[in-house]
């Protein structure tokens, strides 16, 4: 190779490469044979050279988008050792690929067993993001490289999101390591990301002006977005709790939420949340907030209201889980007492709830000062 272009490749510096007038290919300086082909269109594509029968052959591994550096260096690493790879993979039992795994076996063990509300969290996910990610690799070609390099893109604009996707490719790659497919599972040594500090929540000056440009809405789809709004700063619900409510589990001044996301639970209703429910039109969709489109089904998870009215109440960091925030802080400074918070927000475990415990050091300080400036006042008299 001899007079060719070689560098050290790497993810950064092949996306310095910049076109020319002709095609050129540059020779990484770590793997004999591997190149990165750059047409004149800007299209990079990874190319390697194999021995085949005394002749070099150069054959394409696909888009450099494909496949991290790390990844085309293996790859190249086994097409030298065997250039028929995948006759030698058939006949020594390939690893199956990623989304006929996931739609068979790990199907069968574990998605069977999760809640309703599991299997349309898992199912989100994997449609989403891990099937287009990995779905058409093979179990054993799926490298900590490629995993890290998905992970951190999808962290950029969803770090929750890339936090619960992780969880349940972490569970498929375990599996396929316990039915031997492979060695080790590549996803175990990422970090998740680290959930921000609970830090955000409405004021009672915030929360007047959310109500009022709630009650500004006068379209229909605006009407049944704002009343979902409302039930969740006043019942503490999670939003898909609340958009898939459906008639059947709204009894007796309570909700009887038949899949939350720790089980079967039931919240009390206060007077407000009562009266929204009651002015819901009843007809024969079996969802208090059907879909617009088809009332056979609940609306979709998207409130896009939300993005609106936020801004118009000056409060746009607010996310919309924060409204369950709220209701608890609230709760809390209050004087209701955590354990009785914690079961109206139905967590599993009180210790989740504590994160709010320190909200009432507030009014707890601002009743010192009080008491301190009136002891004050008295030893001056």
């Amino acid at each position: 190779m001899a007079g060719r272009e070689k560098m050290k490749l790497t993810d950064a510096a092949i996306a310095r490469l910049r076109p020319r007038e002709r095609e050129y290919t540059i020779w990484d300086s770590r793997a004999v044979g591997l190149g990165v082909r750059v047409r004149p269109t800007g299209g990079r594509s990874w190319v390697l050279l194999l021995d085949a029968g005394g002749r070099t052959k150069r054959v394409s591994l696909g888009p450099v988008s494909a496949r991290s550096v790390a990844e085309a260096r293996r790859e190249a690493l086994w097409r030298q050792a065997d250039p028929q790879p995948k006759k030698a993979a058939a006949s020594a039992g390939a690893a199956p690929l990623f989304r006929d795994f996931v739609a068979g076996p790990w199907k069968e063990s574990h998605f069977a067993r999760y809640k309703p509300s599991g299997q349309r969290t898992a199912r989100h996910y994997l449609q989403r993001q891990l099937l287009p990610a990995f779905g058409a690799k093979p179990l054993d070609r799926i490298s900590p490289a490629r995993v890290r390099q998905w992970f951190d893109c999808y962290s950029r604009s969803a770090p929750g999101g890339a936090n619960r996707a992780l969880d349940i490719l972490n569970q498929i790659m375990n599996f396929a390591a316990a039915c031997g497919h492979i060695q080790s599972n590549p996803a175990q040594r990422i970090v998740a990301n680290r959930r921000p500090a609970l830090t955000r929540f409405l004021s009672r000056e915030e929360i007047d002006r959310l109500h009022d440009v709630l009650n500004a809405q006068t379209r229909p789809d605006c009407r049944q977005q704002a009343d979902i709004i409302r039930l969740l700063l006043l019942t503490g619900c999670r939003k898909g709790e609340i958009v898939g409510l459906r008639w059947s589990e709204v009894r007796d001044g309570m909700l009887a939420l038949a899949d939350s996301k720790t089980g079967p639970r039931t919240v009390p209703l206060g007077t407000g949340a009562r009266a929204i429910l009651e002015r819901q039109p009843r007809g024969e969709s079996p969802f208090v907030f059907p879909s617009p489109r088809d009332p056979a089904r609940p609306r979709g998870p998207d409130l896009p209201l939300w993005y609106r009215v936020r801004r118009e109440a000056g409060i746009e960091d607010v996310r919309l889980h924060d409204l369950r925030h709220t209701m608890a802080s609230h709760a809390v400074m209050n004087g209701v007492p955590v354990p009785v918070v914690s079961r109206l927000l139905g967590h599993s475990n009180v210790r989740m709830t504590l994160r709010y415990a320190h909200l009432a050091d507030r009014d707890i300080e601002a009743a010192a000062e009080r008491v301190g400036a009136a002891m004050a006042q008295a030893m001056k008299t």
